[in-house]
């Protein structure tokens, strides 16, 4: 979904370009979750990890489409929180089998910062005396991060070790950003049993800039 063909130098065409794509945004959010659901439907799951990740998808809906009618200001950060709320309904949809959390200003999944150095708080924790580590959410991008400002982390000196018990911290860039722009972010850790690939997942954040 691309509408920078639509948009244009009028004030008032441009605002009215975004209220439209908001509403089909929020419909698309609507609409793909039952995609997710009947992946939960195939799974079989217990009936408590059933409801959980039910739940989850429920809750990602309804705070996504806040976000996107009350902080997204244009077509791009429509995009941003859109993809962000698709990540996080994949999330649910997978479970969480081991421990994770990514705290920003000690909060976490729907967040708030100030433009700058924001830091990343990561924990983790495996099963059964396993470790964990950082991984990589695609091939060659340990991250996914999709912003309005150009955001980026750092990844000089990341610390890549296992870990028995995860508690990390990751610098945010924000340098170029300006109120009301956004950030979503995604962590992948892995789970390891003897230096080898046990389980992995992935924690999505969404930052508002004030």
């Amino acid at each position: 979904m691309d509408y920078d063909g639509l948009r244009t130098d009028d004030a008032s065409e441009r605002t009215n370009n975004v209220d439209d794509y908001k509403r089909t945004c929020m419909d698309f959010i609507e609409d793909i979750s039952h995609d997710y659901e009947a992946w939960v439907d195939y799974y079989k799951l217990p009936e408590d990890e059933d409801k959980k990740r039910r739940a989850g998808i429920h809750a990602t809906i309804k705070k996504t489409n806040d976000w996107i009618a009350k902080v997204a200001q244009s077509i791009q950060a429509v995009d941003v929180v859109m993809n962000d709320g698709i990540q996080k309904m994949a999330e649910a949809t997978a479970g969480k089998p081991f421990p994770i959390g990514v705290f920003v200003n000690k909060t976490s999944s729907y967040t708030v910062g100030k433009p700058g150095v924001i830091d990343i708080n990561v924990k983790a924790n495996g099963r059964e005396n396993r470790k964990t580590k950082l991984g990589f959410h695609f091939k060659d991008d340990r991250f996914r991060i999709e912003s309005t400002c150009g955001a980026y982390i750092d990844e000089t000196n990341l610390p890549t070790d296992q870990f028995d018990l995860m508690d990390i911290n990751l610098k945010l860039h924000a340098e170029n950003a300006k109120q009301r722009d956004v950030i979503s972010f995604t962590v992948t850790i892995i789970e390891t049993e003897n230096d080898v690939e046990y389980d992995r997942r992935g924690l999505s954040t969404i930052i508002h800039l004030v």
